[in-house]
C-alpha cells in the first residue's frame, strides 16, 4: 500500500486552450504558446518579430471568432473533453493514484497543478503526454516543462514518462471503436486521416541518419531505427493500424496534414489540398478522422467539421462527416488506465513497455 511518503501521482498533460472565446484571452495563449523555442524553432529575433509584428496584431481576433462557434456552455471544448477524462481515469484507478490534469500553455498550468499535486502528498509521478505521435511542439515540449517544474525545488520526485502511444493496441482499438459507427452511419466511400502538421525542419531533426527523412517517397511506408522517432512515420503507423482494424480497402482511405502556419513547407499532403482532390477524383460521402487530437477541440470541431465540410462540398462532394475524437468515451477511458499501469509496471521491471517507434504491435 502506498505512503504518504511515496504517493503517486498521474499527470495528464493536453496542449491548452484560451480561458474565453476573445481577443485577449486568445492573445494571452497565442503569446504563451508561440514564444516556446520548441514551437517556432527560429532565431529568438526573429520569433519575436514574427509572434508581434505579424501574427498578435490580427490573429487572436480571427481566431476568437473561430473559437466562439465551438465553445461550449462549460467552456472550451478541450478543457471540458479533457476535464471529463480526468475524471473517469481518477474512478477507474481509484486510491492507485492522485490523477490531475494540466494544460502546457494556459490553465491550468503544469507550475499550478503540480504544486497542488505535491501538496497533497505526491512525490511519485507518471506523466502522460496526451499526445499519440512524438512531436517537439507537443509532447517534448510539454515533458520538457514538467521536468524543469519538478527539478525547480529542493526535493526532486521521483518521474516517469509514458511513451508515445501512436501504435499501442489498445489506443487504435478506442479509436477504431469510436469510429466505425459514425462512418457506417455516413455510408462513407472514402476515410480521410487529417493529422496536425508541423514543420518539415522538425522531421528533419528527429532523422538520426541524416538521410533518411523525404529521401524517397516511401520514407514514412515503415518504422525503423533512422525514422522512429518521426512524426509523419509515427502518424501513417496510426493510420496503418486503423485502418486494419476498420478493414478500409486500399484506394478506401487517405492522409493529410492541417493547421499549417507561415511559409515554410510543413508535412505534406496539405488537408486543405487534399479535399478537393477528392472531390474531384469522385468521392461523395467522406468521413474524417483526425487521431493526432485525443479530444475535440478547434482544431478538429472548426477546421475539419465546419470549415472543410464547406469547402468539400463547394468542391462537389455531398458531405463530409467528422469522426468525434475519444474524448472520455469508456474504450479510451480503459486504454489510458492500460498504458498507464504497462508503463509503471515495465519501468518497475527496468523494461520499455512498449519500444518508441516500434512497428504497430499485434492486437
Amino acid at each position: 500500500m502506498n505512503t504518504p511518503a511515496n504517493k503517486r501521482g498521474l499527470l495528464l498533460v493536453n496542449l491548452g486552450t484560451p480561458d474565453a472565446p476573445h481577443s485577449g484571452p486568445v492573445r494571452r495563449y497565442l503569446r504563451e504558446f508561440l514564444s516556446d523555442p520548441r514551437v517556432v524553432d527560429i532565431h529568438p529575433v526573429g520569433r519575436w518579430m514574427l509572434l508581434n509584428l505579424i501574427i498578435l496584431p490580427t490573429r487572436p481576433a480571427k481566431s476568437a471568432e473561430a473559437y466562439r462557434k465551438v465553445w461550449m456552455p462549460e467552456g472550451s471544448p478541450l478543457l471540458v473533453y479533457s476535464r471529463a477524462l480526468e475524471v473517469a481515469v481518477r474512478e477507474k484507478l481509484g486510491h492507485e493514484y492522485d490523477v490531475a490534469l494540466a494544460m502546457r500553455y494556459g490553465s491550468p498550468s503544469i507550475p499550478d497543478t503540480v504544486a497542488a499535486m505535491r501538496a497533497r502528498g505526491v512525490s511519485d509521478f507518471t506523466v502522460l503526454p496526451l499526445y499519440p505521435q512524438e512531436a517537439t511542439s507537443s509532447s517534448a515540449s510539454s515533458l520538457a516543462r514538467v521536468y524543469e517544474v519538478l527539478s525547480s525545488g529542493w526535493d526532486v520526485p521521483n518521474v516517469r514518462a509514458v511513451p508515445a502511444f501512436h501504435g499501442h493496441p489498445s489506443f487504435l482499438d478506442a479509436f477504431a471503436e469510436v469510429a466505425r459507427p459514425v462512418i457506417a452511419e455516413a455510408r462513407a466511400d472514402h476515410v480521410l486521416f487529417s493529422y496536425h502538421g508541423v514543420p518539415e525542419r522538425h522531421v528533419r531533426k528527429t532523422d538520426t541518419s541524416g538521410q533518411h527523412c523525404f529521401a524517397s517517397a516511401g520514407c514514412c511506408d515503415a518504422l525503423t531505427d533512422a525514422n522512429r522517432h518521426c512524426y509523419r512515420a509515427q502518424c501513417f503507423a496510426t493510420t496503418r493500424g486503423i485502418v486494419e482494424r476498420l478493414g478500409l480497402p486500399q484506394g478506401g482511405f487517405s492522409v493529410s496534414f492541417q493547421s499549417r502556419l507561415g511559409r515554410t513547407p510543413w508535412v505534406k499532403p496539405y488537408t486543405d489540398l487534399v479535399l478537393p482532390e477528392l472531390a474531384k477524383q469522385g468521392v461523395k460521402r467522406l468521413a474524417v478522422m483526425c487521431p493526432s487530437f485525443v479530444a475535440d477541440c478547434l482544431e478538429t470541431l472548426e477546421e475539419v467539421g465546419m470549415r472543410a465540410r464547406e469547402q468539400f462540398v463547394e468542391a462537389g462532394g455531398e458531405s463530409l462527416t467528422l469522426v468525434p475524437s475519444l474524448n472520455a468515451h469508456p474504450t479510451w477511458v480503459d486504454a489510458v488506465v492500460r498504458m498507464v499501469r504497462e508503463s509503471d509496471g515495465a519501468a518497475t521491471a527496468g523494461a520499455s513497455p512498449w519500444p518508441r517507434g516500434a512497428p504497430t504491435p499485434a492486437r
